[in-house]
């Protein structure tokens, strides 16, 4: 089939060199010059694993980019609209963007003959795709939805650095169309994919999306209270979690405790959620709680450094890890962010070090030391701060004997202090 992808963010590019991969003609759109020239010269727009490797196979074949909407449409059967939907300060999405892509192809469909289906894969509240996308594209198309055109809500489940697999080996397809034609074409798009498609209506598909974030993120802030109570207690809180999660109607992942959860997907999906019930008269506690633990949580790790060092100021304190998870350059909601702001604030001296993130923390922290390795960013420290799970930090070692005062403050329980050569005073933020 042919499709065309408007945005060349994270889930487009993805979107785009993966359905290139099962065999369909893909035509990326996008505002941006640079971007088109990027993919059709087979360079991904952003970091993820395998994503150029697929480009570059596919690019100026069966994959190519532009910014003419009426090319695109008119050489496509299906569009996925794929850009963002920032935050607001209240949590509420910014629909700014959704809604000039939808005007966009509203008019190229205006100038097509045959029966296209819209597709929303960017995460919006429930209503949106019928209440917003729907009547904009009929508007400014002239034509009727369901007659003349198709709309399809088809949520993505992907995790940063590994979205490439998670597309080509899902455990769920979402596809959420108002008539059975719509639904059709977009399931046929999945159809060499080994999973079962879910087919329902747009808002039920939007609130699944929302919903599977949501719980993800509760039992993150759940893990993490129960860590905080483990702490106190003298339990290990591992050892309660990994005997909790056999049952199979709990599961283990997810319930790990830490210095919280960032990115792009969990803190804004989870407030957005809040907004929406907010806004039909409804208010989520247990959600709100979800968000007010996460906001706690990665301050914890500075009043264990004071516990152990005392006054911050201007003491050179080490934090490892800027990227809101591993194997990611993406610092969105990063808990690294309220930790060195705090630090900052506290009059301290940050050194940081990230193998991939250092360049997007720049643009929020100017009076950090950004280091190039764990050695240089700990060389006479007074504490260390291990904020994102780096296999590379599990290996450290003799690279504390660097400090001036070993003390290190593990919010990913990375380090085993009785396995290490070098002798540390250690804490965990749960354990």
């Amino acid at each position: 089939m042919k499709v065309s992808i408007i945005g060349s963010g994270y889930v487009g590019s993805v979107s785009a060199a993966c359905f290139a991969e099962l065999g369909h003609e893909v035509i990326c759109i996008d505002i941006d010059e640079e971007k088109v020239k990027q993919i059709n010269a087979g360079i991904a727009p952003i970091w993820e694993e395998g994503l150029d490797e697929l480009l570059g196979k596919y690019s100026q074949k069966t994959l190519i980019a532009t910014s003419d909407y009426d090319y695109a449409v008119e050489n496509s059967d299906a569009s996925f609209i794929c850009v963002g939907t920032p935050s607001g300060e209240d949590g509420s999405i910014d629909l700014s963007i959704v809604k000039a892509a939808s005007a966009s192809l509203g008019k190229a469909i205006a100038k097509k003959d045959h029966y296209h289906v819209v597709v929303v894969k960017s995460t919006v509240v429930p209503e949106t795709t019928e209440k917003v996308v729907l009547p904009i594209v009929e508007e400014y198309s002239g034509k009727k939805a369901g007659k003349d055109f198709g709309v399809v809500m088809n949520p993505e489940f992907l995790r940063e650095g590994k979205a490439v697999y998670d597309f080509m080996h899902p455990d769920k397809v979402v596809v959420g169309a108002i008539d059975e034609r719509s639904s059709f074409v977009v399931s046929e798009l999945y159809r060499k994919l080994e999973c079962e498609i879910t087919h329902t209506n747009p808002r039920t598909a939007e609130m699944i999306k929302y919903v599977n974030n949501s719980f993800l993120a509760t039992k993150i802030s759940f893990a993490n209270e129960v860590g905080n109570i483990c702490k106190q207690l003298g339990i290990d809180t591992y050892e309660v979690m990994d005997a909790v999660g056999t049952d199979f109607r709990i599961e283990r992942q997810f319930l790990n405790c830490g210095a919280g959860f960032g990115g792009s997907c969990f803190p804004k999906d989870v407030k957005a959620l809040i907004g929406k019930a907010n806004q039909i008269g409804y208010a989520p506690e247990l959600l709100q709680s979800v968000v007010d633990v996460n906001n706690r949580q990665p301050l914890k790790m500075i009043e264990l450094l004071q516990e152990k060092i005392g006054e911050l100021k201007n003491k050179r304190i080490t934090v490892l890890g800027l990227a809101f998870k591993n194997d990611t350059d993406d610092i969105r909601e990063s808990r690294s962010i309220p930790v060195i702001d705090k630090l900052l604030e506290l009059g301290a001296d940050v050194a940081a070090y990230d193998p991939m993130a250092e360049e997007g923390m720049k643009k929020i922290f100017h009076d950090v030391a950004y280091c190039k390795s764990s050695v240089e960013a700990l060389q006479e420290a007074d504490g260390c701060l291990i904020m994102t799970e780096w296999n590379e930090f599990r290996n450290l070692d003799q690279e504390f004997a660097a400090m001036a005062n070993r003390v290190v403050i593990d919010g990913r329980k990375l380090i085993n202090p009785e396995k290490l050569s070098t002798e540390i005073d250690y804490e965990g933020i749960c354990w």
